[in-house]
């Protein structure tokens, strides 16, 4: 069966509606890129970068108010302390492997040196999740030019997903994993906003992997499809979402937001374990914060007017770990490894049995 996107094998998740491309992407302005890197010699790669890029790329010079949560916190995500500081995002967002962090920020840093920003310096989020069972991540495969690529390539309109960028040696639920993606409308204070999300899926058992609560998991057992883990193994981490809206939230709100994953990661079987790094940001667009004001003008929704932006973060971040896992395909990188995409028949399979 040809890959595709859970809503595209008739089923779903929620009751929000979604976007027009069910992707981050929704979000006015928000844009996605992918560079991926696919070889053999000298050694196995299977990896990539992966960049959100808020307001069309000129979040360098008009930043939104952020926040994160940590979940479970074995993992890397770089420029926390300024953001929870002064909760403002001033850059992309890069999502790449473990070990090469650093080569993305930096290559973020170098952007805004050439862009020209005057603010002297520049604290850019980076986060990652563990591809090194499909690629020799200890041969450091990514480049510069390949996090430049990624930035270059962010765009409106429909996401790729699967193994594609940061996501492309990435296993979930001991089925191939990688990128996925969804959005939701929803109406607050009178008004209809946009809320998306995009993962970095890489973590979780087999047996927890669940379809609007259907244990889809164990309908796709070892015995029909293997673990890409020797024996199976007992922890598989992490997980990176990253939360958009174009709501006026102010950085309180975006922190409550970005709990709010925790819900979508839990309803598709994740559970924090303890090898997992499970890392959750969410920016919010409705307020422009140019670079060197010395007043800004801020609008927010009261507290009170969340709860359809929290249901929207629970039902985007779970659909867009099922995109995930329904755009994946069997990969064999590293060693001769194998991760097997999850049977779509399943999906199918479980989704019958639904209660009407």
């Amino acid at each position: 069966m040809t890959r595709a996107r859970l809503r595209d094998l008739g089923a779903a998740v929620g009751s929000l509606p979604p976007g027009p491309h069910n992707a981050i992407t929704d979000v006015p302005g928000v844009w996605v890129g992918h560079a991926t890197v696919v070889r053999d010699e000298p050694t196995a790669a299977r990896t990539g970068v992966t960049m959100v890029v808020p307001r069309e790329g000129e979040v360098w010079e008009d930043y939104c108010f952020a926040g994160w949560f940590g979940f479970n916190g074995n993992g890397e995500m770089t420029g926390l302390p300024w953001l929870e500081e002064s909760g403002m995002l001033g850059s992309p967002v890069g999502i790449t492997n473990t070990h090469q962090v650093g080569l993305v920020r930096d290559a973020l840093v170098r952007h805004s040196v050439e862009r020209g920003v005057i603010e002297g310096f520049v604290l850019p989020v980076v986060a990652e999740t563990w591809d090194g069972w499909l690629s020799d991540i200890d041969a450091f495969p990514l480049t510069e030019a390949d996090a430049r690529a990624a930035l270059a390539a962010a765009a409106p309109g429909p996401v790729a997903e699967g193994n594609v960028g940061g996501g492309t040696g990435m296993i979930c639920h001991e089925f191939k994993g990688g990128i996925g993606t969804a959005s939701r409308r929803c109406v607050a204070a009178g008004e209809t906003w946009t809320l998306g999300a995009l993962v970095q899926a890489n973590y979780g058992d087999r047996a927890d992997l669940r379809l609007d609560g259907l244990p889809l998991g164990r309908l796709a057992g070892y015995d029909r499809v293997p673990s890409p883990w020797p024996g199976g193994r007992e922890e598989a981490g992490s997980i990176i979402v990253v939360v958009a809206t174009d709501a006026p939230l102010i950085p309180t709100q975006c922190t409550r937001l970005a709990r709010r994953a925790t819900v979508g990661l839990a309803r598709a079987g994740g559970v924090g374990h303890n090898g997992s790094g499970d890392l959750f940001l969410a920016f919010a667009t409705g307020n422009h914060l140019p670079a060197h004001r010395a007043r800004r003008d801020v609008v927010m929704l009261d507290h009170e007017q969340m709860n359809p932006l929290f249901a929207a973060t629970a039902e985007a971040v779970e659909e867009a770990i099922l995109n995930a896992l329904c755009a994946a395909e069997t990969m064999t990188g590293y060693q001769g490894r194998t991760a097997h995409a999850l049977p779509l028949e399943a999906v199918a399979e479980a989704w019958a049995r639904r209660p009407r």
